[in-house]
């Protein structure tokens, strides 16, 4: 098995940790022992815990990138980034799991670990605002989104698929006034 195929099972043995059981049960042993191999195996691509949620929340900002770039159609008018950001959130449910876990890690353990993905925010946050011609509207509809993930997160969120749907549909609509 190669290299970076070891360290995202890794990564993926603690996001699964992190989902199903808490922060509090993410341990270097726990982690070595759903992914198969020794701790010495783990501590190979992750000298740490903290090493090991540094490269959790370097994971999902780089996955949540993609996955937001995956849905902008360069052809679209202003809101396309909004656009993405929306239809990520739509599509990619279950793969944002992994930004889920990494900022779930990062803030019971380090919060300064947490730097790429809020320079990503900080990032589109600038970009949405600029790309609409409201930029708290822009913000409003960013933050609708952030809290509609946030609610999923924690269980809180008390609609059903139909009305979640309608709901991404209609912050589409706005992007387009």
């Amino acid at each position: 098995m190669d290299k970076s195929k070891k360290r995202a099972d890794l990564l993926q043995a603690a996001i699964d940790i992190v989902n199903e059981q808490g922060t509090n049960y993410l341990t270097l042993d726990a982690v070595a022992k759903r992914a198969g191999v020794s701790k010495g195996g783990l501590l190979y691509h992750f000298e740490s815990k903290q090493a090991l949620i540094q490269g959790l929340v370097d994971y999902a900002n780089t996955q949540y990138r993609e996955n937001v770039d995956k849905n902008i159609r360069e052809s679209e008018d202003s809101g396309a980034l909004l656009r993405g950001y929306i239809e990520a959130t739509r599509k990619h449910r279950d793969e944002n799991a992994a930004v889920t876990s990494a900022i779930l890690a990062a803030h019971s353990n380090n919060k300064a670990l947490l730097s790429p993905l809020q320079e990503t925010y900080q990032e589109w946050q600038s970009d949405i605002a600029s790309d609409q011609q409201d930029n708290v509207d822009a913000t409003i509809i960013r933050l609708a989104i952030d809290g509609l993930w946030l609610s999923e997160i924690f269980g809180l969120d008390a609609i059903d698929e139909k009305t979640r749907e309608a709901v991404l549909d209609r912050l589409i609509e706005y992007t387009r006034k």
